[in-house]
């Protein structure tokens, strides 16, 4: 539960992020959030990792600074910055709780029946070594296939400012096409990894193109659920389900948290995705670093 000046913050290369906070917002609606869009600097899936660990550093500070919020927990809503440097992260803040995320290839070998499994992502999240060994560990257990994403996170970002998602769809397709045949027959792609937090905006996209028989998978729920368990241990709570972190009498009387919207980019293409798919109406704050 939110306890008054803090918050969760939770930042990505650009508005892709919203689909994490979209998650995260349901899983604890009495908590606070800050949420940084560097979308001044995106895409990070196309940049070399000393960029992203750079980015993710400042970002992390700028955060942690905050004179009126203090944060208690970091999500990196982004793949490609988590496997560059939450590691580094996590030595320079050990008394912070930070979560990051990954693409939901364990979940993918559990749902898929043909056993082949289709996976988007940036180029910077398939070359990461945080990447290949948890492709590693699935070994024999379906067969990935691993497609590259160039230009889809930076078309879903135009897209909302511009309300024309034509160079969308055509990446789609063009991905999508190179994959495979998607269906639930055998030797067919049956589940989707969208490895990537801004490909859940494209769903309907993928959806026209590949039909109802194929499953996607994000990342947005367990992360939330993987921030709801870690903030109940760091409180000290034996139960961590989500009675244990809000008391029914706390439920009915504590108001909703709060949000603040901050971007590296023009305010107005955050202001446009969070209202578009967040149905959040709150004003963007620029950044300058």
């Amino acid at each position: 539960m939110s306890t008054g000046s803090q918050a969760i913050g939770v930042f990505d290369s650009g508005i892709g992020g919203l689909s994490i906070l979209k998650a995260l917002r349901t899983e604890l609606p009495h908590e606070n959030f800050i949420y940084v869009a560097d979308s001044g600097h995106a895409p990070y899936g196309e940049r070399e990792d000393c960029f992203v660990v750079a980015r993710s550093r400042a970002i992390a500070r700028h955060l942690l600074t905050q004179q009126h919020l203090k944060v208690k927990a970091l999500v990196i809503a982004c793949n490609t910055a988590t496997a560059a440097a939450i590691h580094l992260l996590r030595e320079e803040h050990p008394d912070l709780t930070i979560i990051g995320v990954e693409p939901a290839l364990k979940p993918a070998v559990a749902h898929s029946q043909t056993r082949r499994i289709g996976v988007m992502a940036t180029r910077g999240t398939l070359a990461s070594a945080k990447f290949k060994a948890l492709l590693g560990s699935l070994v024999g257990q379906a067969e990935f296939i691993l497609q590259p994403c160039d230009g889809l996170a930076e078309a879903i970002e135009r897209s909302v400012e511009s309300g024309d998602a034509t160079k969308t769809e055509a990446l789609c397709a063009q991905y999508t096409t190179a994959m495979g045949i998607f269906g639930s027959e055998k030797g067919e792609i049956d589940s989707l990894v969208l490895g990537c937090t801004h490909y859940p905006f494209a769903s309907a996209q993928l959806r026209d193109l590949l039909g109802p028989q194929v499953q996607f998978l994000d990342t947005g729920a367990p992360v939330a659920r993987q921030t709801r368990l870690r903030l109940a241990a760091a409180a000290g709570e034996p139960d961590t389900r989500q009675a244990a972190i809000y008391p029914p009498a706390a439920l009915a009387s504590h108001p909703a948290g709060h949000i603040r919207l901050f971007t590296t980019g023009q305010p107005a293409a955050l202001q446009a995705a969070s209202q578009h798919w967040l149905q959040i109406d709150a004003t963007v704050e620029a950044l300058a670093f």
